[in-house]
């Protein structure tokens, strides 16, 4: 392209290169996935769960923080009305900062939704004056000043000459900066009280309420506090102590670990300025146990997840940040991969939109209906006992909408009957089947949960239990299955009422008979000192232990349990015995741990050794626009444990050459000039920089090799 200008200079044009794509999530279930016919309606599907999850984990969240943020708005109330008061410097020092001391734990992702909820509320219910602040803006005194300002304020601060004049050239039409300092708050606190004390003259004020409002106090929140600097919170305590008789401050201190960071952190010069009062919070394990059984379980969630699914997803929270809004990051992921790999996914909806989907059912999704292992598995049960050629009529397979109104039945029945198991094992010592509904619900998941070991020491112990004890747990579980509304639970809650009615009017009294019987070989025993008649009397003890006949109560706490135990086996049964369980279950754990928990080296080297999955060649081979440290890591991996970099130079050179398409009989063809030097060496410091190659003493000219092994 050809230009003309009178002076000379340098001219740019930009390729008109076709622009790329981008990919939406609708596009994400049409482009590349099986079942494009239907991706509409999955993605559609899939977007209401996914907002659905969403809101509901706020919601459970707000609900499980309410305590102990309406205790952190009346603790602000208090703190604000009391100053009001005359006798404000008798109830505390004039120097003395109200502050609380808020212990949220160790799950960092999940204050930040706390934090919001706090500020939220005391803008709308006590103080329009609140600021939050991190550790990550205040690396010094001067930037946590203009942060505290600049968001109180809402206007721009200037910490010295030269920034105030760039503030003034880049915001002078929108804001006018302010000096950085408190004198500068405490003033425009007063013009901003004042303004909005001002009313109708000679009007009297209507209660004491109104004048605490009048006087607001202006909250300070430290979210992430152990990560400040210890001497920058120092000076600005220090500085703020100066000003409270002018000033109604008070903070918020976000605690991750432990109360005693604040002395830790702060002298006893600086913490003796503060009124510390101190609030915890709901500890994380309960959050996720709440969202879990609120969420995870109900009938009301149709999709579900695997055990080995819920084992990574739980071993990541528990193992790695304690977080429950990354473990429903984790649950939204398995929802999406769910709906984009499983065309019959479609089908994972309520009873009746089950029962019109599968009216509508495509030959194509019978036929993927038919490679499903659970329906294999009910047509070799069901095999030889139909005359019918089964696979391959699909008007048997239109007709067994049974088998999704048994799926949803089986959800809608799981999970009070889990309760009920769970409510009666936690109470015995040592929690055999897990303290947690979550554990108990990963035993159910892998298998069937009465052929377990734990499980049947468990109902050996309930089978030990008292009257009143038996009566308290029966009623918990009644109380459980009383809103269900389901047939069977219905029949099974009627049934569990009758066995409380017998045992309610049960004679507690036991017969002489038995208790002859139970005594009796006792004293014989205390006065049988011979080891062949102890032991003939332990066995007569056995036998008559074996052959007396049951009390009452034990009769009918058998016949409770038993029924427990039926329950349990009809309704707690693995998910994989059910058919078409591969419609709502998502499986699939692997992908779900390499996404959540990715291993960076293996990352590292997969691009470096298949650059072409990046950069878009067409095949695997070296070429030109592969980058220099892909084809000096390649190199690499043909060499020991010390590579020289004279013959690695050499051999790059002579790569980079035959890439650029140089005639092999020339006599430049791999021959090292400084722009290849240049390339190669900073090949070398990237591969030294992601920990593959280090210097060493032994040789000069020669790196060390630190990794072994392909990806």
């Amino acid at each position: 392209m050809s230009t003309s200008s009178v002076s000379k200079g340098c001219f740019v044009f930009k390729p008109s290169a076709k622009k790329r794509k981008t990919l939406s999530p609708k596009d994400y279930f049409s482009d590349g996935c099986e079942g494009a016919e239907n991706s509409d309606v999955r993605f559609k599907l899939c977007q209401d769960l996914w907002d659905k999850i969403k809101t509901d984990t706020e919601v459970l969240q707000d609900e499980l923080n309410r305590k102990i943020l309406d205790s952190l708005l009346d603790f602000t109330r208090k703190c604000s009305s009391t100053r009001q008061h005359s006798d404000w410097a008798l109830q505390m020092r004039a120097s003395e900062i109200p502050t609380a001391a808020l212990v949220l734990g160790v799950n960092v992702p999940d204050h930040d939704m706390t934090f919001q909820s706090l500020s939220e509320l005391l803008q709308q219910s006590v103080t329009p004056h609140v600021a939050s602040v991190q550790a990550k803006e205040c690396g010094a005194l001067k930037h946590l000043m203009k942060r505290v300002l600049e968001r109180l304020m809402d206007t721009v601060v200037a910490v010295d000459d030269d920034e105030e004049e760039a503030a003034e050239q880049t915001n002078g039409q929108v804001h006018k900066s302010v000096h950085c300092s408190l004198n500068t708050l405490c003033d425009w606190y007063n013009t901003v009280t004042k303004k909005s004390n001002s009313g109708t003259p000679g009007k009297k004020r209507s209660s004491p309420v109104k004048d605490e409002q009048q006087q607001p106090p202006v909250v300070v929140i430290f979210k992430d506090l152990e990560a400040f600097n210890p001497r920058v919170l120092q000076d600005f305590i220090l500085i703020c102590s100066r000003y409270i008789d002018r000033l109604p401050l008070m903070f918020i201190f976000g605690i991750a670990t432990s109360p005693s960071t604040i002395q830790h952190m702060l002298p006893h010069s600086v913490s003796s300025l503060l009124c510390i009062e101190l609030f915890q919070s709901l500890s994380c394990t309960q959050h996720l146990a709440t969202v879990i059984d609120k969420l995870i379980l109900t009938n009301d969630f149709p999709f579900k997840l695997n055990s080995k699914v819920m084992q990574v997803l739980i071993s990541i929270f528990l193992y790695h940040d304690f977080s429950v809004r990354n473990f429903i990051k984790g649950v939204q992921l398995a929802l999406l991969e769910h709906f984009h790999s499983q065309p019959l996914s479609v089908l994972c909806c309520k009873k009746k939109d089950a029962q019109l989907n599968v009216m509508q059912l495509s030959h194509r999704n019978l036929e993927r209906i038919k490679q499903l292992p659970s329906f294999k598995r009910y047509i070799h049960m069901i095999w030889f006992s139909h005359t019918v050629d089964l696979p391959r009529n699909g008007h048997f397979l239109k007709s067994r909408r049974s088998h999704f109104h048994d799926l949803h039945k089986y959800h809608k029945n799981y999970y009070p009957i889990l309760s009920c198991l769970h409510t009666l094992t936690s109470s015995l010592p040592r929690y055999p089947l897990g303290k947690q509904i979550r554990e108990l619900h990963l035993t159910c998941l892998e298998k069937n949960v009465w052929e377990n070991e734990d499980y049947q020491s468990a109902m050996k112990l309930l089978k030990m239990l008292a009257k009143d004890e038996l009566i308290t747990l029966l009623q918990r579980c009644a109380e459980i299955l009383q809103p269900v509304k389901s047939k069977k639970i219905k029949e099974a809650l009627v049934h569990l009422e009758e066995l409380l009615a017998k045992l309610k009017q049960l004679d507690t009294e036991t017969s002489p008979t038995v208790e002859e019987t139970i005594t009796s070989p006792m004293k014989n025993l205390q006065k049988k000192t011979d080891l062949f008649q102890l032991q003939k009397t332990l066995l007569e003890m056995n036998e008559s232990r074996r052959s007396k006949k049951l009390s009452p109560f034990e009769v009918l706490r058998n016949e409770a349990l038993d029924f427990i135990d039926d329950l349990v086996k009809k309704h707690l049964s693995p998910p994989e015995s059910h058919t078409l369980n591969e419609v709502c279950y998502y499986s699939s754990s692997a992908t779900v741990r390499r996404h959540l928990n990715a291993t960076p080296r293996t990352c590292i080297q997969a691009a470096l050794s298949s650059p072409y999955y990046y950069l878009q060649t067409e095949d695997g081979s070296v070429s030109n626009a592969a980058p220099d440290i892909c084809i000096a890591y390649k190199l690499h991996l043909e060499c020991g444990r010390l590579i020289n970099l004279c013959d690695w130079l050499e051999a790059y050179s002579t790569v980079v050459s035959a890439a650029e398409g140089n005639d092999p009989d020339s006599d430049n063809f791999g021959k090292v000039d400084d722009v290849k030097h240049a390339r190669f060496i900073r090949a070398v410091s990237e591969l030294e920089f992601l920990g593959f190659i280090k210097s060493t003493k032994q040789k000069t000219d020669h790196v060390a090799r630190l990794t072994w092994g392909g990806c």
